[in-house]
């Protein structure tokens, strides 16, 4: 039995728990991006405020306020002592004034279309991995480095290997990881890396006021910068099983790009967005445009993330199947759209496009998995949307081709973590070579897909339906 004084600690605990859920309730009330998730917030913390407090405070933010005021200050220091991008020189922008449509994704960018780029497609780890490999071996400056993921592996040593060795040769290295998708990095690692002259920073979502418990947010881009004039951006993080070596997952599919030409400068711009908030400063880079000389494809580089003011991602990708005409053909390892993505992509069928989604067919995270099942059966219009799950290993590339001139190719899914709670960045390229390279690309995968029955959940078992609804219930945090 409990005596008295146990009695009335228990009470006031519980008082100052109802009193902190009150309070919650309030602020998500104030704060919840839709009517909806007010109201859910409002019931839980109300009525189980002891068991949804934990999660109001990890997964209850809808803006990362902290990155959005160093952001600001950032800004306002740079102007002061160096060009930014967004004084390009005229000479390399893209003039897209007359297609108002195209000029959505410039203004969603803060950053204009350049043309004088040379946009290679990379397919898969080795090719993806080499090529960075031999960018880094010829650096002379500086390299910018920064992963979601960086295993310590046989792939993740190769690489820690070169950047000791261009550190020794006096190049700055500037090293940046996620602290969640990097948790397993070792102390020992790091501090080696800090050791042989390296710039080492966690991207640090909960660092700040108001931060503590932020564990929602996620620095999901992947970027490599070399001496301002060449970039790699895509899905592969750095670790062995991006090269198809873990028994688990078995063969890898992901897509690469590298970048030559002005568009290099926003892909840096975008990192030293990420750098600043981890580190309070900013290198000293280079900003001369060094426009290719063997080719002369148009791209936009869409940086996006919680910090913006509106939510760049999602519209990112409905302003891309809004804008087809022929066919928007997306490959992407989760499909937990949002309303207004389904939307886009019936209407983008009943215009009589090509819709074409493809998946994976092995799943790496179970609830999304089982949440695509919910979302393919609700975005199906009879036979005109077409869904396609990729059979001989994980599919990670995050891809989008719209009628023959424009691909986009970064490390954005179509889901709702990367609609509003991920650091992402998405390259446009406005292309009919590129395009067409794109297109055999994805045309080869197609052909080791097998056409998915939207209809499929409706002939499983009880329980199987029941496990794809309640994972439903959790795709604004998957």
């Amino acid at each position: 039995m409990l005596d008295f004084q146990s009695l009335t600690i228990v009470s006031v605990l519980v008082t100052i728990t109802h009193i902190l859920g009150l309070f919650a309730a309030i602020d998500a009330i104030m704060k919840a991006r839709t009517s909806q998730g007010a109201i859910a917030w409002l019931l839980l913390l109300v009525l189980v405020p002891y068991v949804s407090l934990p999660f109001y405070w990890i997964f209850g933010r809808s803006k990362f306020q902290g990155y959005v005021n160093t952001r600001r200050i950032r800004s306002l220091n740079m102007k002061e002592h160096t060009q930014t991008f967004r004084a390009v020189d005229p000479k390399v922008v893209a003039d897209f004034e007359s297609r108002p449509s195209m000029m959505v994704l410039e203004r969603l960018a803060d950053f204009p279309y350049t043309h004088s780029n040379s946009i290679r497609l990379l397919v898969n780890g080795e090719a993806t991995f080499d090529a960075i490999y031999e960018a880094i071996s010829n650096a002379k400056e500086y390299v910018l480095f920064q992963t979601y993921i960086f295993r310590e592996d046989g792939l993740g040593e190769r690489f820690r290997e070169l950047l000791v060795r261009k550190a020794k040769e006096g190049v700055g290295i500037y090293f940046l990881y996620d602290e969640i998708g990097s948790y397993q990095l070792s102390r020992r690692f790091l501090n080696h890396l800090r050791e042989e002259g390296i710039h080492v920073r966690a991207f640090h979502t909960t660092r700040g006021k108001g931060n503590r418990f932020q564990l929602n947010f996620r620095n999901h881009r992947k970027i490599v910068v070399v001496d301002g004039h060449l970039a790699a951006v895509g899905g592969h993080n750095f670790g062995d099983e991006y090269l198809g070596l873990s028994p688990k997952i078995g063969p890898w599919r992901d897509t690469h790009i590298i970048i030559q030409g002005p568009a290099v400068q926003a892909v840096q711009w975008s990192f030293l967005e990420d750098w600043y908030w981890a580190a309070g400063e900013t290198p000293e880079v280079n900003w001369t445009e060094a426009p290719a000389t063997d080719a002369d494809e148009v791209a936009v580089v869409v940086p996006m993330g919680p910090a913006d003011t509106i939510e760049t991602c999602g519209l990112f990708f409905v302003h891309a199947i809004n804008s087809a005409r022929k066919r928007i053909w997306i490959a992407s390892p989760y499909f937990v759209p949002d309303k207004q993505v389904i939307c886009a992509l019936q209407l983008a069928a009943l215009r009589g496009c090509d819709v074409r989604i493809m998946l994976p067919e092995r799943p790496d995270h179970l609830l999304v998995y089982l949440s695509s099942f919910h979302f393919i059966y609700e975005t199906a219009i009879a036979d005109r949307i077409r869904f396609y799950r990729y059979q001989p290993g994980f599919l990670h590339q995050k891809v989008l081709l719209v009628d023959d001139e424009i691909a986009a190719v970064g490390t954005a899914n179509l889901d709702n973590r990367s609609f509003r709670l991920n650091f992402e960045i998405m390259v446009a390229v406005v292309s009919t070579d590129f395009a067409k390279s794109v297109e055999e690309m994805l045309l080869a995968d197609f052909e080791h897909c097998c056409e998915v029955d939207p209809n499929e959940i409706q002939r499983r078992s009880f329980w199987f339906q029941l496990a794809v609804s309640g994972s439903r219930l959790m795709s604004p945090i998957q």
